[in-house]
């Protein structure tokens, strides 16, 4: 799974295992037809015909920062991770025209193969190279797992007792496959598609523990930390990305040729790819922006940006609201683009944080997180801000598209935008209510109708919030909120900061210094590399991405649940307990960005669920 932001939205997020029948009514549902939108129409003032290239335009206020797939959480982004994998192919690849589900033509590996009660797990690797002619090999599939046992504390893709905890043995017999022994049966569609998903293969090249010194990790754990230490300060040293020779082994179909930290970015052919289809066009260009407004002034103009995105308050109409999300609406553009509405497979929420020693303890009452979540605007923000370009979030199923895992529960959705329902879970809690002013507890204490444990008399309902800036959409939503929270008086505190600053602010901490109390990179998250809506990752306690810390034994077993059981019945009974318990503050989930394709770009019909971007298929 992995953060994204709202704009062209923050990745991780879209990070699939229970019933056969579930899964393919998922893949069959999903995504699909932006509409039956095309961009076959020629224009001979397309802007990178002439020079054979592709611009993309980046989210705006959102870079490019993290160059190795092993990502720590401040750095797991939608953004990174396209970076990544252009150059890192990961061992499967998911998604495809438009839908969900693995895509085995474009995997490293073939569909892996269970026996022995299904606690072992045999892969068997299709032929690719690196780009340094060496093969993708068995052995660097287990480097990445090594690495993962050594550093798991320092990946944000693991959660504890699951990937790699649950594997007892990883071997490999030959070049060309590797065996995993499990330590119990787990559902085989939860494995592949949240388990087996984590793994990168890493070539032999990164084993080292200098510029000069080679490392052992690939064979031994134990020699990990030392190439751990020496691979992460690479990957923090962003000027060398696109001159280093550890960056510059790649099995995907692109690799760096320049890189700046602010967001310039320019890919070039690896013309060693093995994969089906090899890059088409001279060069891929990342291009930055703060804001989308500024973004919208370029593509605008129609003669720089190859692929970019129209803000939704430039649309000026709202698509009727019965269509789906990813359909089209009236495009001001289509002089020169073609509008593909792209939505990710995640849902939108921000977290706070349980272990801030002063405001944690509010944070811990279920009725005051009822109270905040009332006071979200989900549908009026959808209908005027989006322009009917999103749907509402009540859980961590996506609502969109529909499928048997979504349960009742969220479609009834349980704290609908209420400032009288607001009102009442407060005061019915110890907490005097005073309208546009200042809510404070007058009732501290522990029992029936007091404000809880560890809130104190006269203590304030005041709040810090930062949220990601450059998105005029996510502006209003949080000048909604703070209006509405207003009104049974919670004062919110906005500011707005950039994305990456939000996401390495908002990460798990405990002890005095861990003092942020929200934090909104304005997109949620997106089920990659976590594929099936499951929580492990996200909310199980202790996992890597459990950014505000949120620990339930009984949401524990639920999760626990959705990993070993097939059937729709156990994700049903860990997305009603999120649904109902609100441990983070659900958001609309708004269209991950309102692409604009310049016509008579080739290859490019459908957007990835997940947020992955195959830039080697288009072409003028």
């Amino acid at each position: 799974m992995k953060l994204h932001p709202k704009g062209a939205l923050r990745r991780l997020l879209i990070p699939g295992a229970l019933v056969a029948a579930a899964a393919m009514v998922l893949v069959g549902c999903s995504s699909g037809s932006p509409g039956g939108t095309s961009t076959a129409n020629a224009n001979a003032n397309a802007p990178g015909k002439s020079a054979d290239t592709i611009s993309w335009a980046l989210p705006p206020a959102t870079v490019p920062n993290w160059i190795w797939p092993f990502s720590p959480i401040a750095d797991f982004s939608v953004t990174n991770s396209e970076m990544q994998l252009m150059m890192y192919r990961t061992l499967y690849w998911y998604g495809d025209n438009g839908k969900t589900g693995v895509d085995y033509s474009l995997s490293l590996a073939k569909a892996p193969v269970y026996s022995n009660g299904g606690k072992t797990v045999t892969i068997a690797l299709n032929p690719y190279k690196w780009s340094n002619g060496e093969s993708v090999t068995a052995q660097d599939v287990i480097f990445w797992i090594n690495m993962d046992k050594a550093e798991k504390a320092n990946y944000a893709g693991y959660a504890p007792g699951q990937f790699p905890d649950n594997i007892v043995s990883a071997t490999a017999p030959n070049a060309n496959t590797v065996v995993l022994t499990t330590d119990k049966s787990y559902s085989q569609q939860w494995f592949l598609m949240n388990q087996l998903s984590q793994i990168t293969p890493m070539p032999m090249a990164w084993d080292m523990t200098s510029a000069t010194a080679k490392g052992d990790c690939a064979t031994n754990i134990s020699g990990c930390k030392a190439v751990y230490t020496y691979l992460n300060a690479q990957a923090k040293d962003l000027p060398t990305y696109a001159t280093s020779k550890i960056w510059s082994v790649v099995d995907g179909p692109w690799k760096l040729s320049s890189f700046s930290s602010d967001g310039h970015v320019t890919f070039v052919p690896n013309t060693a790819y093995s994969g089906p289809q090899k890059a088409q066009v001279k060069q891929f260009k990342m291009v930055p922006f703060t804001t989308d407004s500024a973004e919208f002034n370029v593509v605008r103009g129609g003669s720089t940006l190859d692929v970019g995105y129209i803000p939704t308050q430039d649309i000026a109409k709202a698509k009727p609201a019965t269509t789906p999300p990813n359909q089209a609406g009236p495009n001001p553009l289509s002089a020169n683009y073609t509008l593909l509405p792209w939505f990710l497979y995640g849902f939108n929420y921000f977290p706070i944080n349980y272990n801030n020693p002063t405001v944690g303890p509010i944070f811990k009452q279920l009725y005051f997180r009822q109270a905040l979540q009332s006071v979200v605007d989900q549908k009026g923000i959808i209908s005027s801000t989006a322009k009917n370009y999103g749907v509402e979030t009540t859980g961590p199923v996506p609502l969109f598209p529909d499928s048997p895992l979504v349960s009742q529960t969220e479609k009834s959705n349980p704290y609908p935008f209420s400032i009288a329902n607001a009102t009442k879970y407060l005061s019915d809690n110890g907490w005097k209510v005073v309208p546009k002013g200042t809510t404070t507890c007058v009732k501290p204490g522990t029992a029936a109708g007091d404000c809880g444990a560890g809130i104190t008399a006269g203590q304030a309902l005041t709040f810090e919030l930062p949220y990601a800036s450059g998105s005029a959409t996510i502006d209003t939503a949080m000048a909604s909120f703070k209006s509405n929270a207003a009104q049974v008086g919670i004062t919110l505190n906005l500011k707005s900061e950039p994305f990456n600053s939000v996401t390495s602010t908002a990460v798990p901490c405990k002890g005095s210094t861990c003092t942020w109390e929200m934090g909104n990179w304005g997109g949620g998250w997106v089920y990659a590399p976590d594929y099936y809506p499951t929580g492990e990752l996200l909310f199980a306690t202790g996992a890597g991405s459990n950014s505000g810390s949120y620990s339930n034994a009984k949401l524990d077993s639920l999760i626990t649940a959705t990993n070993l059981q097939s059937g729709t019945a156990v994700m049903q009974a860990y997305e009603d307990f999120m649904a109902k318990n609100v441990p983070v503050i659900y958001q609309p989930n708004y269209t991950y960005s309102l692409t604009e394709v310049a016509n008579g770009l080739k290859g490019y019909t459908y957007n990835n669920p997940y947020g992955s971007i195959k830039p080697e298929n288009w072409h003028y």
